[in-house]
């Protein structure tokens, strides 16, 4: 199944009549969007997480909404690429051995997806299930009351020089094809956006258009806050297994059997033992992503800054500066590598002069599972053989983008 996708920017509501009641499995930023639109179409909701809302990835998310990101993670040449990433210590690709022929078929089905036909159609549905976007994030965040939140001012893709941007030129090629604005700027012209960049960036992209989130907890915390107040159940269970019997979705947790008519999986990287339980099984990988957040920091940049070489973003915040990046195969148990964190650390000393003195003890460290499909799309839409069971996870790392238009695309199915 292939991720569904709007058919308008303004994702108008479909006057069908709402599932009488519904549970979201799931309370990161995806799970909270639905029940919030479910809610408010006059479903009784109930949003159940293993943890607090917001607490998974969403947490710790780099505040990117990207609207442009229409190129798959795998692209033509991959293949190519992927051994020398594998042996460098620096890549933002790693692959523990003892988990490498855990994650070979995910791998090979990668490389499969970047056949140049497929990556076209890839990024086709990319670029409808983005559309609209960052102004249906700015309509929700006013809704919310927390219109302060989401900053427009574009993103800055920088490069040390212009053969490292040519490598990317594919890339770039494919957004200028699907009408995605930006221009080229030279070391003056990031320095006119961004002062503090130290010398090693000499070129850049500007997208314009693009937008950040300057705390995605607080995010996600509002959206369920707002869910709430509209009648909306907020509960903390680990559901283990589904079942459906006399018209009615069981979800089975620690303490108790919750029920509903419809039941949406947004439970990003866990959903899997849950689907798996009905005997659906699907691709997914979680990549394991980190960040350090600088606390209390007066951030050297007013906008999304990426990296382009080291696959690093870094984003003003509320609390401070963050960066965040890295992709790790090690599945949902294995602990956490904070060397990879470290590395992201040194990087955004490097990039900016401003943070070399800083006393270590300002830096948290975070990781987290971003679910990942091979072709990068996320499934989105009913579960096959199922009736009343709904998909809505594998966002990778354009979670936080796709909540919105995820949630309003799900609620107009779904009616």
């Amino acid at each position: 199944m292939s991720s569904a996708v709007p058919a308008s920017s303004d994702l108008s509501t479909d006057p069908g009549a709402a599932p009488r009641s519904c549970i979201v499995i799931g309370a990161g930023i995806v799970g909270a969007a639905i029940a919030y639109e479910l809610q408010k179409a006059g479903t009784q909701v109930t949003l159940v997480d293993r943890g607090e809302p917001g607490r998974g990835a969403s947490y710790g998310n780099s505040g990117a909404l990207s609207s442009g990101s229409v190129v798959p993670l795998a692209m033509p040449g991959v293949l190519a690429s992927v051994p020398k990433m594998l042996f460098d210590p620096e890549s933002p690709l790693h692959v523990p051995p003892d988990y490498f022929f855990t994650a070979m078929p995910w791998l090979l089905r990668f490389v499969a997806a970047a056949r140049p036909e497929r990556v076209r159609r890839i990024a086709q549905s990319l670029a409808d299930l983005h559309l609209g976007a960052i102004d249906n994030h700015l309509r929700m965040a006013d809704e919310i009351g927390a219109p302060e939140l989401i900053i427009r001012r574009g993103h800055l893709h920088m490069y040390p020089d212009a053969q490292a941007l040519a490598k990317d030129a594919a890339g770039w090629e494919l957004r200028r094809q699907h009408g995605i604005p930006f221009e080229q700027l030279d070391r003056a012209g990031i320095l006119a956006l961004e002062p503090a960049v130290g010398p090693r960036y000499t070129v850049a992209i500007h997208m314009p258009d693009q937008a950040t989130v300057l705390n995605p907890l607080r995010y996600v915390t509002r959206i369920v806050a707002a869910f709430a107040q509209r009648g909306g159940m907020v509960a903390r269970d680990a559901i283990s297994s589904l079942s459906f019997a006399n018209g009615q979705w069981q979800c089975r947790g620690e303490g108790r059997v919750w029920t509903a008519e419809q039941v949406v999986i947004a439970a990003g990287a866990w959903s899997l033992g849950l689907l798996k339980s009905l005997g659906l099984h699907y691709p997914l990988e979680t990549q394991r992503g980190y960040h350090v957040t600088f606390r209390g920091v007066p951030a050297p940049i007013s906008r999304s800054v990426v990296l382009a070489d080291r696959k690093a973003f870094l984003a003003p915040m509320e609390t401070g500066l963050r960066i965040g990046g890295t992709v790790e195969f090690g599945g949902l148990e294995r602990e956490p590598d904070y060397a990879r964190a470290q590395l992201l650390a040194r990087f955004a000393r490097d990039t900016f002069a401003g943070l070399a003195d800083l006393d270590p003890a300002q830096e948290e460290v975070w990781m987290g599972h971003r679910p990942c499909f091979p072709d990068t799309l996320p499934r989105v839409g009913p579960a096959p053989g199922h009736p009343g069971l709904w998909l809505a996870f594998g966002h990778g790392h354009l979670g936080l983008t796709d909540s919105v238009n995820t949630a309003r695309l799900l609620a107009d199915i779904m009616r």
